[in-house]
């Protein structure tokens, strides 16, 4: 008898040229593909031959569910996310929810993340140790999302910023710029990269004074460099630490 699986996948940034193979060819054989409206209307023309099942924003538990009763009918299923489906995606909450479904297996398909993609838009910028902090406060608390952007900046970590900021949670990138500015200088070098792999694709480099005066959404990633962080030609550069270049 053929497994029952729930594959969670990663779509990377939303166009299929950033889509891994792994992911595209799993998709192509998809009976049901479920997951949030903004990111099934970037594939449905790309696999036509699936049925959609979506749910809105907060409605993720529901959504999940969802995909894991297609995949326990022994439908060919697979359960959406952008970017990475375990890095801010639903491969964690997939997988608790499937002990309610003993006989669905729950795999992960890894996929391009924000960081990864807008850091090649803007050059270099994760070229040493840095962390990936989320400013939403729908799921953690603001204190905790202050407390670890003061330990990264206080360890100079380079940090890239995701959902900066919402029509509920505007000034909440200014708010972020005015903690990291107590342990960085105002010229440290940031860049925004945003709707990547997307229509409207842009990018620019500024410093983190500039940073604090500029307004973004959730189509934004924000990289804020370290000490080493250099704007070389136009590109956002973290060296290594290699020597004689």
């Amino acid at each position: 008898m053929e497994e029952k699986i729930l594959y969670v996948v990663g779509i990377g940034p939303g166009d299929r040229e950033d889509m891994t193979i792994r992911a595209d060819r799993i998709l192509q054989r998809c009976e049901v593909i479920a997951g949030y409206p903004v990111y099934t209307d970037l594939i449905k023309a790309c696999y036509p031959q699936a049925a959609y099942i979506t749910t809105p924003m907060r409605a993720e538990k529901e959504r999940c569910l969802l995909a894991l009763e297609a995949a326990a009918q022994g439908k060919r299923t697979a359960l959406v996310s952008s970017g990475d489906s375990g890095i801010y995606g639903l491969c964690g909450l997939a997988l608790l929810l499937s002990e309610q479904f003993p006989g669905v297996l729950v795999r992960g398909i890894p996929g391009v993340t924000a960081a990864s993609s807008g850091g090649a838009l803007l050059g270099a910028p994760l070229g040493h140790d840095f962390a990936v902090i989320s400013l939403s406060d729908l799921l953690t608390p603001k204190d905790v999302i202050e407390a670890r952007l003061r330990a990264a900046a206080a360890s100079d970590l380079i940090l890239c910023l995701y959902n900066p900021e919402s029509r509920r949670r505007a000034g909440y990138l200014a708010w972020a710029c005015r903690i990291l500015l107590e342990y960085k200088p105002e010229d440290t070098v940031c860049g925004l990269a945003r709707n990547i792999g997307r229509d409207g694709e842009s990018s620019r480099i500024l410093t983190l004074g500039q940073l604090l005066k500029t307004p973004a959404d959730m189509f934004t990633t924000v990289f804020v460099g370290n000490r080493e962080t250099v704007n070389r030609d136009g590109k956002m550069i973290t060296p290594r630490g290699y020597r004689d270049v």
